[in-house]
Parts: C-alpha cells; sequence; structure tokens
C-alpha cells in the first residue's frame, strides 16, 4: 500500500501536521483505506484519555478530541443530514437544505443527539480506551461503504472517491477492521459492534437514496457520526 495514500487519507479526514499535501487521487484509488484513519484517530484520543479515572470527564475529552483531530469535518456532515432530513417539501427542498451553509433545528438537533448518544457511553464503557477505537474504526468502515454503494447525486469530493470505487472495497476495509478482535472486549460485542458497522450505513444509504437520490460528502461525513454513536451504545450495553 503507497506510504502516500494513507497520508492522503490523513490529510482528508484529520487536521493533523502532516506535511505538503498529498495527491487525493493516491487516496481516491484505494478508499477501502479509510478504517486505518480510524486506527489513527481513535488511538491518539484513547491513548490522551487512558490514566484519565474519572469516567464523566475522560468520555468528555475523548469526545472532544475525536471532533478536533477531524476538523469537526465530519460533525459539520452530520449537521447538513439533519437539515435536509427534516426539511419539508420534496426532493429539491431537502437538497437544497442538505446543501445549503446555514445549519437549522434540524441540524442542531441531530448534532446534539448523536453527541449525547456518544458521550454517554464513552462515560459508561466498560473499557472507554477500546470503545474509542472500536467505535472511529467502525465509523471509518461506514464511510468506506458509503464510499462504495452510495451513487453521487452530483460531482464533488464524494463523486470523485465513489468513480474509483470497486464492489470488494468494503471487504478490504472489513479485513482492515479484524485486528480489533485483539482488544480486551466481550466477543457478543464485538460481533454487535460488527452489526452496527454494517447496519447503520445500510440504513443510511437506503435514507439517503429515498430522500436525496443518492448520497454526497454530507452523508458519508453523518455516517461516521451515526456509526460511531452506534457502536459506543452497543459497546455499553451488551
Amino acid at each position: 500500500m503507497p506510504l502516500n495514500a494513507v497520508i492522503a487519507l490523513l490529510q482528508f479526514t484529520t487536521v493533523l501536521p502532516l506535511g505538503r499535501t498529498r495527491d487525493f487521487s493516491a487516496f481516491a484509488r484505494r478508499s477501502w483505506i479509510y478504517p486505518l484513519a480510524g486506527y489513527v484517530v481513535g488511538g491518539i484520543a484513547a491513548a490522551a484519555v487512558f490514566f484519565i479515572g474519572q469516567p464523566l470527564v475522560a468520555g468528555a475529552v475523548a469526545l472532544g478530541l475525536l471532533y478536533l483531530l477531524t476538523g469537526c469535518n465530519h460533525l459539520d456532515g452530520l449537521m447538513d443530514f439533519g437539515d435536509g432530513l427534516m426539511a419539508h417539501g420534496d426532493r429539491e427542498k431537502r437538497l437544497r437544505a442538505l446543501s445549503d451553509r446555514q445549519i437549522g433545528t434540524g441540524g442542531m438537533a441531530m448534532a446534539i443527539v448523536i453527541s449525547m448518544v456518544s458521550f454517554s457511553s464513552l462515560a459508561s464503557a466498560p473499557c472507554l480506551p477500546c470503545a474509542i477505537v472500536i467505535a472511529e474504526v467502525g465509523g471509518k468502515f461506514s464511510m468506506a461503504f458509503l464510499s462504495t454503494f452510495g451513487k453521487p447525486f452530483r460531482e464533488g469530493l464524494h463523486s470523485s472517491i465513489q468513480s474509483h470505487s470497486k464492489p470488494y472495497f468494503p471487504v478490504l476495509a472489513a479485513i482492515l477492521c479484524t485486528p480489533l478482535v485483539f482488544l480486551p472486549v466481550t466477543p457478543i460485542s464485538l460481533a454487535m459492534s460488527a452489526v452496527m458497522m454494517i447496519a447503520c450505513p445500510a440504513l443510511l444509504l437506503a435514507v439517503s437514496n429515498r430522500l436525496f437520490g443518492g448520497v454526497n460528502g454530507d452523508v458519508t461525513g453523518a455516517g461516521n457520526e451515526i456509526t460511531r454513536a452506534a457502536i459506543l451504545a452497543v459497546l455499553c450495553l451488551i
């Protein structure tokens, strides 16, 4: 795997200082490597809160770091998706709400709910560092899934990535997720996390196709946030 592709991925999904800008197409041709960004972002956040003994503080710091490291780009996509989801009217009105730079009540409500679920689940997780890494890697698998199967409804970064995707990319992305089995988490928790990892983007794809006629970068970013929250909830409850 070319190092340029990994660096381009991290430049696309994080705000980490990684030197000169690499060729975006190096990553676009290999979008199945999305989970690698999950290991990097999740690993940094997990390491930062490892020695914080107060769960509420650790959960808040962890979530804040996840937002900070990703530049809130996926959170922004979640809010745009929320606006489009809650817009009244036909598909054109929903697309305008999704693409509008202004954040409405639908977007704010979506961000608050997903953030609350994520924070409360992190604060209650039996193994907080493990939960961070698993959920972040799973969220990035969601992005690989949507980048492969999400038909774009307009030109943009998502359409560029999707045009290079192959049907087997999610399989390769799933293989990258397999090292998670070495974390000290029960098999049933990992199995349910895998279910959420697939079910969330599949449901999001169905909803987006029906409401918007396809997928864009905002929907893909929303997939990361929603899938992460669902996995964290599963790890907390099971």
